[in-house]
């Protein structure tokens, strides 16, 4: 199957480093929120607020053409790309630190690259497949010696590591989709429209669930700074990644969330930052480099005749 080619990487690591920024922030914007609204509302919330933010852009930029002629699979792709894991994500911050969900979104990769391989036809060379797995083994080191890593043990606990790989699991079926359907679509159109159908699908579930006690200014704020930041701006820099580095790359942008997310913490929550964490860091950002493709072997000067 042929796929779009992708763009060098000085076209689209500036956007990746900025993704991976707000991705982080978007772990401690959810426990502040999901605390007093509670899950599914916080969902809803985030995505509902992110389509008001983006839509007034997407008209203003006449983008709505483009919506309109493809409003099936955007909406669609709002639902395994944001309903689902937000909701998911939003359930496990109750439970385990945003440090150690953070870390497990960081297994998107993972996924992310076998789904493009199996369906795209994606090509993962031997130096790729040596950054996943290194990427893999600095979060699993940081899982094993952070914070709330390592010693929750109950049944709670264990169901919301497997909502975070489940959540993990959506994204990496979204950005392969997006790859294959929604590739020359405006980022703006399918952003917009994405969050669109995922305020949709969450719409009941939130006003069911609405909390019977009114949340306080921070909960409010931490949604609105999630929904804008983290949900409507990010989302344009990810449909941008998506189509200028490819689905592998751009998931590749959980690798370094963690370590934004960590700093986060710290900073605001008072979370301890070791040795240890700064020495995974330091494995997950090569790990990354390396999978993405900024860390390359030279290439042969004689080209290579490829079968027929």
């Amino acid at each position: 199957m042929n796929v779009p080619a992708t763009k060098p990487a000085s076209a689209w690591l500036g956007e990746f480093v900025l993704l991976s920024s707000l991705w982080g922030a978007s772990f401690l914007f959810m426990r502040l929120g999901a605390a007093e609204f509670g899950a599914l509302p916080t969902a809803g919330l985030r995505v509902a607020l992110a389509t008001v933010f983006l839509w007034p852009i997407l008209v203003h930029q006449g983008q709505w053409p483009a919506l309109r002629a493809h409003w099936k699979a955007i909406l669609l792709a709002g639902l395994i790309n944001s309903a689902i894991p937000f909701a998911l994500f939003a359930w496990a911050v109750l439970h385990i630190t945003t440090g150690l969900t953070s870390i497990l979104n960081a297994t998107v990769p993972l996924f992310g690259a076998l789904v493009a391989w199996v369906w795209l036809g994606d090509r993962i060379n031997r130096l790729r497949w040596l950054g996943l797995a290194l990427g893999f083994l600095g979060v699993a080191l940081l899982a094993w010696r952070a914070p709330g890593g390592a010693g929750f043990k109950s049944d709670s606990a264990l169901w919301a590591m497997a909502a975070c790989l489940l959540a993990a699991a959506c994204y990496a079926v979204a950005a392969s989709y997006a790859r294959r359907y929604l590739t020359g679509i405006p980022p703006l159109a399918t952003a917009t429209g994405s969050q669109l159908g995922a305020a949709l699908g969450l719409a009941l579930p939130t006003l069911w669930l609405w909390p019977a006690t009114t949340p306080g200014l921070r909960a409010w704020g931490a949604i609105v700074a999630i929904a804008v930041l983290c949900t409507g701006i990010a989302y344009i820099l990810y449909f941008r990644l998506i189509a200028n580095a490819g689905p592998s790359r751009a998931l590749a942008v959980t690798f370094l969330a963690p370590v934004f997310a960590v700093f986060y913490g710290a900073v605001f929550l008072g979370e301890t930052i070791t040795p240890w964490m700064l020495g995974c860091g330091l494995v997950i950002v090569c790990g990354t480099m390396l999978s993405t493709g900024l860390i390359r072997t030279r290439a042969v000067a004689k080209p290579v005749l490829e079968r027929p």
